[in-house]
């Protein structure tokens, strides 16, 4: 029997796609002025890509000038979103399950913070971690190990659930720690998790076993 979850915030409690074109146009803008040019593909899968992944991640793997990663960096470390926000409807077959949650999500802690309090969300999780690279060298691993070491979880108590498999989904599987990769677009049907779906119903069974 599962202890606790913690869970990923970006696409796994909310869709980035519906507040994307809010959130990102003017670095959506500046990607396009600095890439479009040059290479019209290469700019569009990485305004792609950002709807899906840290900006980071998204400027080192698409080789963005270091002049535009830091423009990019200064923009969104300066943000807040205060649109209307929506969870996915299913979230709350999670925020049903009366056990102990964290939220752990990668991003800017300005704008991670701004989503969570748009979302309403705060009060469902014991604490919410924002790793942001621009302020410390932790990674999802660290945290998820505070986590257990500081309210004594083991890692068969532990349930990781996010939409990334390169991300807290990699982190927990190196921890040994079970995993439920949300996928409902179907994207990694050969990915070795322990539980994937593309609903989140099957969870409190998994969480009651």
């Amino acid at each position: 029997m599962k202890r606790v979850l913690i869970l990923d915030l970006d696409n796994t409690i909310y869709p980035v796609s519906s507040i994307a074109d809010h959130l990102f146009a003017k670095l959506f803008k500046l990607i396009d002025e600095n890439l479009g040019e040059a290479d019209r593909q290469a700019a569009e899968k990485a305004k792609h890509e950002l709807t899906r992944r840290p900006y980071q991640h998204v400027a080192d793997e698409f080789g963005f000038s270091d002049e535009l990663k830091q423009q990019g960096m200064q923009m969104l470390s300066n943000i807040r979103f205060e649109e209307p926000m929506y969870p996915y409807e299913q979230y709350n077959d999670l925020r049903r399950i009366p056990i102990d949650k964290f939220l752990v999500t990668t991003g800017f802690t300005k704008l991670q913070m701004s989503k969570v309090a748009m979302l309403n969300i705060g009060g469902d999780f014991k604490q919410v971690y924002v790793v942001d690279p621009e302020q410390s060298n932790l990674t999802k691993k660290d945290i998820f190990q505070k986590i257990m070491r500081e309210n004594g979880y083991t890692k068969e108590e532990v349930l990781v659930i996010g939409d990334d498999p390169k991300s807290e989904i990699k982190a927990a599987i190196e921890l040994g720690i079970d995993t439920f990769l949300f996928d409902p677009m179907d994207r990694y049907p050969d990915t070795g998790v322990t539980y994937r779906a593309a609903h989140y119903g099957d969870v409190a069974q998994i969480v009651m076993k």
